[in-house]
């Protein structure tokens, strides 16, 4: 039997509604009856989107107001110690903060651009299954009339992706009889199948690791109504997994090609196989003669109990639908496919394996090719990657021009974006205000946050990115070969949403990007003023890639753009250049193997776009939410002079990743955690500068929050910079 499944569909709902209605409840404009009425609207436009599209497996538990993590962690009651007396929105406090309690980690979900809030369970946490977020939404659908699978993130994904006290073989014993309890719920409450998501066996995971994964479902009641659902890559121990005593196996054969070639060896017959065959990750239509005839060889060689054609992944990296598209180009939209139109191919492919015919025109992606573009890469040479000098003579030469302190202070880029700056976008982009009325407009933003900056005593200045919606639709919009979409939200964080461009050709820089605003800032202080620019490797990584030709040389077409606007920057008087890379560890594979060669190309993409300036210019980078240990020497071979990254959630420990490594450029540890909305104490500060200062030389520390300030409002950003400058002004007089 061959039926349809999905793994997860985006929650914030076509028009951004979760994000309208949560962000309404923070700013005291609805109350919590209010956002549970809407968001169960909201759940049941979903659900019901995807009975309407003939999908046989539809699961509920993929929907959370912030984060499933965070669902999960308050379902078994993994409460920190410091929140013990919060008794009203602990749930977003956990998520937020207070005034006075810092809030949990985040990170980044694997390799992916969404952020997860990284539970704490601490020794001899008291454990136990409160009020399921899952158990809710199933029986919320059943009173509507659907029949849904619930998903649960699986318990080797939620110990080893969560910060614990104790080890994982001792929190296993004790997490599993809650996750029994739950799923006794669920099966009492009329659930016939339960996916448990362990994304984590694609990782490299130990032997003692996949003793604990057997020992953890050989005691999990309910096991046969499992399917143990796995994405991102192939899975780790391969023939120790499929003999799990559970009833059905998931399996990513997009991004999974060792997943194709075991399966072609064994699969148990009396299993049901879950196939992830659609690509939930990129915005291209699927190859349906390509998938078909892979599905079919699967399915003849392993004879499977049942076959359920799914995504690869949730669908959450994807925007909702093509149909809120109105103004792309017809060419370019009818090679695309949103999380809605993949349900559809779904559904093409089951009946054409199921009626033996195909009736979708296959339409081929080929895309545009430039010759300059292509001839300018294949006449790189080694000189293209490198500085004119070695990082210890320029870094003389930099501060003789810059003279800045000990411990100089800056910001990371962007300053709050209001909605009168909204409107006055979107009124540019309708054509109600002319393009110099727009322009006046920004240039008055601009120098009212050069004033603020001044007023502060900050030592390096930003011009405030007024003019951009996104870091990264920003230069799709200007770059040749990319296109942005109109409401293609995609999910960061909480409901954080970015819209990512969609890259169908060669990519060129056929006019300047920043300059017009940076050099209008640097105009209005004495202070250096940063360019600001997103890297490459960022661009491409938040963006929607062709596949026609390989992610390297997307790579350094973006880079060479980079490097055009970056020589012209530094023509024009600006002397420091921040080139952000929050994404470049995010592009990371999942498997320790295959690393080196992503590392190799993006360090050098990096560099091909930056190593074209003079020595006494400063090239900044900034990088936030990873886990950076494991990729220092590729961070050292970025040949930055000053690197910025978020050390406030992970309250310091990221510090440990420069101890052993001999680091000798400077650094800007975070130390305002900007995506809560508490105003950090110096003291907090003051003890994260402390602890780079016992790893590092104090030249080489710079005092920043730990990103871009735009989704902050001034009442916070003020005292919080306030704090950070007397900071750094403490450090000197120490």
């Amino acid at each position: 039997m061959i039926l349809t499944g999905n793994i997860g569909f985006p929650t914030i709902g076509p028009h951004r509604e979760l994000k309208t209605v949560v962000e309404g409840v923070w700013r005291g404009e609805k109350n919590s009856d209010e956002m549970i009425k809407e968001t169960e609207e909201l759940l049941l436009m979903r659900t019901t989107l995807q009975r309407e599209k003939a999908i046989d497996f539809i699961p509920c538990g993929d929907f959370s107001l912030y984060d499933r993590m965070l669902d999960l962690a308050i379902s078994f009651n993994c409460i920190p110690k410091r929140f013990k007396d919060i008794k009203e929105n602990l749930y977003f406090s956990l998520a937020r903060g207070t005034k006075n309690i810092p809030p949990l980690k985040m990170v980044k979900w694997f390799n992916t651009n969404y952020h997860y809030i990284v539970p704490e369970i601490e020794k001899n946490q008291n454990l136990e299954l409160k009020e399921s977020a899952v158990l809710k939404d199933f029986l919320f659908l059943k009173k509507e009339g659907f029949s849904c699978i619930p998903a649960i993130i699986g318990p080797f994904t939620f110990l080893k992706l969560s910060n614990i006290e104790e080890p994982l073989t001792v929190l296993a014993e004790k997490i599993i009889p809650l996750y029994s309890s739950l799923l006794e719920k669920l099966k009492e409450a009329g659930a016939e199948w339960i996916s448990l998501e362990e994304p984590a066996l694609v990782l490299d995971i130990t032997e003692q690791e996949i003793k604990t994964v057997k020992k953890m479902y050989e005691k999990i009641k309910h096991s046969k109504s499992i399917i143990l659902q796995t994405y991102f890559e192939d899975i780790s121990f391969y023939n120790e997994i499929i003999k799990l005593p559970v009833g059905g196996i998931g399996l990513d054969v997009i991004n999974g090609k060792e997943n194709i070639n075991n399966l072609m060896k064994y699969f148990p017959k009396d299993k049901l196989l879950s196939l992830g065959v659609i690509n939930g990750r990129n915005v291209w239509k699927a190859n349906i003669k390509k998938t078909v005839d892979i599905v079919k060889k699967i399915i003849e060689k392993t004879n499977p109990s049942m076959c359920i054609l799914q995504p690869s992944t949730s669908l959450m990296f994807v925007p909702w639908s093509l149909e809120e598209e109105k103004s792309m180009p017809s060419e370019t939209k009818q090679l695309l496919a949103f999380a809605v139109e993949k349900l559809d191919e779904l559904s093409i492919i089951k009946k054409a394996i199921v009626e033996g015919k195909i009736e979708q025109d296959e339409i081929g992606f080929a895309g545009i090719k430039k010759e300059n573009i292509k001839n300018r890469i294949i006449n790189l040479k080694e000189s293209n990657f490198q500085r004119s000098l070695p990082y210890k003579e320029r870094r003389k030469k930099q501060q003789r021009i810059l003279n800045l302190p000990l411990f100089p202070t800056t910001t990371i880029g962007s300053f709050p974006q209001d909605k009168i700056l909204r409107k006055t976008r979107k009124m540019y982009k309708d054509n109600l205000i002319t393009e110099e009325e727009y322009k006046s407009f920004i240039r008055k933003k601009i120098a009212h946050v050069i004033g603020i900056q001044e007023g502060l005593g900050l030592d390096v200045f930003v011009h405030g990115e007024f003019e951009r919606s996104d870091m990264v639709e920003y230069f799709g919009e200007r770059l040749e070969g990319m296109i942005s979409t109109e409401n293609g939200w995609v999910l960061s964080y909480g409901t954080r949403c970015i819209r990512p461009p969609v890259i169908f050709g060669d990519i060129e820089r056929t006019k300047s990007l920043t300059k017009e605003e940076i050099v209008f800032a640097q105009s209005l202080t004495e202070k250096p003023v940063k360019g600001m620019l997103t890297g490459a490797v960022t661009i491409l990584n938040w963006s929607f890639s062709r596949e026609d030709i390989t992610r390297y040389e997307i790579a350094y077409q973006l880079a060479l753009a980079l490097r055009d606007e970056i020589k012209e920057l530094e023509e024009n008087g600006i002397k420091i250049i921040q080139v952000d890379e929050p994404a470049f560890r995010e592009g990371l594979p999942l498997k320790k193997e295959r690393r080196e060669e992503y590392l190799s190309w993006a360090t050098k993409a990096f560099r091909l776009a930056t190593s074209a300036v003079k020595a006494e210019t400063q090239i900044h980078t900034h990088m936030c939410y990873s886990e950076f240990g494991d990729i220092i020497e590729a961070i050292d071979a970025l040949d930055a002079d000053v690197i910025s990254i978020e050390a406030t959630r992970s309250k310091g420990e990221i510090i440990h990743a420069f101890e052993n490594s001999n680091y000798e450029r400077e650094i800007g540890f975070g130390v305002y955690d900007i995506h809560s909305p508490r105003i950090p104490s110096q003291d907090e500060m003051l003890k994260i500068a402390n602890r780079a200062l016992r790893i590092l030389k104090k030249e080489q520390i710079w005092i920043n929050p730990d990103c871009g300030l735009k989704t902050r409002n001034w009442k916070e950003i003020i005292p919080s910079l306030r704090n950070l400058v007397q900071v750094a002004s403490t450090l000197r007089e120490s």
